[in-house]
């Protein structure tokens, strides 16, 4: 048995903050008198508000504390965390998961924060990303937004489950409700038009060559008054979401005016638009180095499948785990809409969705996108150029494609021979395996 030097603490002076919804447990922790090694520790409670907490500020002043740890306790971590942060103190927040209480160990607020204070003066946990003040301003907008967007979406689908209670067959021949002569027609209803050719006549565009359909689609022998009065409603709720989204896009653009060079990069990735581009920098921020790698950011939105292995066993569906859903959100919609495109991601997206379902090939689409997203923000003159819809095609060597191709057809059934127009190294014939 031999001695060792024991290893040195990360931080000298640091505090533990258990946070509550009232209260607050603080514990610092301090080098001791003697200067034996030895620590010196005190808990003290202070109130959650803003006096409180600048109170609190002073006492760890008077310790030289600088380094604050606290755990991510639903949103009420956020009053201290700002507070103790705009009055310079370098705070760390740590995800609840990580610093449960262990077996064995009493579980109280007091043991809470001093369990918090030895986890941040070893620097045994890593923090969690927190960005900045001007980023969480357009943070808040562009999380309001989406939860409108969803609660306007969820009122439209009512729409239509009212019209069917009503026997109204306007979306069996309009592919959408809300469309200027769809908004048009559910108007007129309300209004207190009942003629099923009057409303008809109101189509327009590609819809005038449905005005049959329409008639026959517009009958309002089953709606009654109280349709009637329930669709006035839900029509007012969707014109104000309506309305509140465009103010909040107006604030929006406003907040992003900043970060418009790194929206207009983001912007030239097949899928991402402006207002992706928004939500996505909303969510990850500009600054690249708080992810050392671009797998660094994968793994913490999220979107790369976790393996777990034990006894030479994979165990679970590899599943990605729970990430931030905002971002897992813009990155989802990103993906549905670079598979729409001829380019190399909705190339990718289409190769994969032929040998794996529909949302693992979306999660490998947005996991490209990710790390096409993290060289943009981390190189300023960086430029997105795009590899093309054929390049798994041109990178595919021809005779692997002709077997492909022919393994393709045998499936179908039919036996199959082909021959090279001009026999060379790269054209040679392929022989058929049956």
């Amino acid at each position: 048995m031999r001695e060792v030097e024991d290893e040195p603490l990360f931080i000298d002076r640091v505090a533990g903050l258990d946070i509550g919804k009232k209260e607050i447990e603080v514990t610092i922790r301090v080098p001791g008198d003697s200067g034996s090694g030895r620590r010196m520790s005190e808990t003290r409670t202070f109130g959650a508000t803003r006096a409180e907490l600048l109170k609190l500020a002073d006492w760890l002043r008077c310790w030289s504390v600088g380094t604050v740890g606290m755990e991510a306790t639903g949103d009420y971590w956020k009053p201290p965390f700002f507070v103790l942060e705009a009055e310079g103190f370098d705070c760390l927040l740590y995800n609840a998961g990580q610093v449960k209480a262990l077996p064995g160990r009493p579980k109280t607020d007091r043991a809470d924060s001093i369990w918090l204070a030895k986890i941040t003066e070893r620097g045994m946990i890593v923090s969690s990303f927190v960005p900045p003040e001007p980023i969480r301003r357009l943070r808040t907008h562009t999380r309001y937004r989406r939860s409108l967007v969803q609660a306007r979406t969820a009122e439209m689908q009512r729409v239509e489950k009212l019209l069917e209670d009503a026997h109204l067959k306007l979306s069996s021949v309009a592919s959408k409700l809300f469309t200027e002569s769809g908004r048009a027609m559910m108007d007129a209803i309300v209004a207190g038009q009942r003629d099923p050719k009057v409303l008809a006549q109101l189509a327009r565009g590609r819809m005038r060559s449905k005005i049959t359909a329409l008639e026959e689609a517009l009958d309002c022998s089953f709606l009654s008054e109280e349709h009637v009065a329930v669709l006035t409603m839900m029509l007012a709720t969707i014109d104000h979401h309506q309305r509140q989204i465009a103010t909040l896009t107006a604030a929006i653009e406003q907040l992003i005016e900043p970060y418009a060079r790194q929206v207009e990069q983001l912007d030239e990735v097949p899928g991402i638009g402006t207002i992706g581009a928004a939500d996505i920098i909303a969510e990850i921020g500009v600054d690249m180095r708080v992810f050392t790698t671009a797998s660094h950011l994968v793994s913490w939105a999220k979107f790369a499948p976790q393996v777990k292995q034990s006894a030479g066993k994979r165990k679970g569906g590899n599943a990605t785990g729970r990430g931030n859903p905002y971002l897992g959100a813009a990155l989802g919609e990103a993906a549905i809409g670079a598979g729409r495109t001829q380019s190399f991601l909705g190339a990718r997206y289409r190769r994969l969705n032929r040998r794996m379902p529909k949302k693992k090939a979306l999660v490998a689409t947005g996991n490209s996108q990710l790390v096409i997203i993290h060289a943009l923000l981390s190189d300023p003159e960086a430029r997105y150029t795009d590899l093309g819809a054929d390049y798994y095609e041109t990178r595919m060597h021809v005779r692997r494609q002709a077997r492909n191709h022919v393994k393709g057809l045998e499936r179908l059934g039919y036996k199959v021979t082909i021959e090279a127009m001009a026999p060379d190294e790269n054209h040679l014939p392929v022989t058929p395996t049956r």
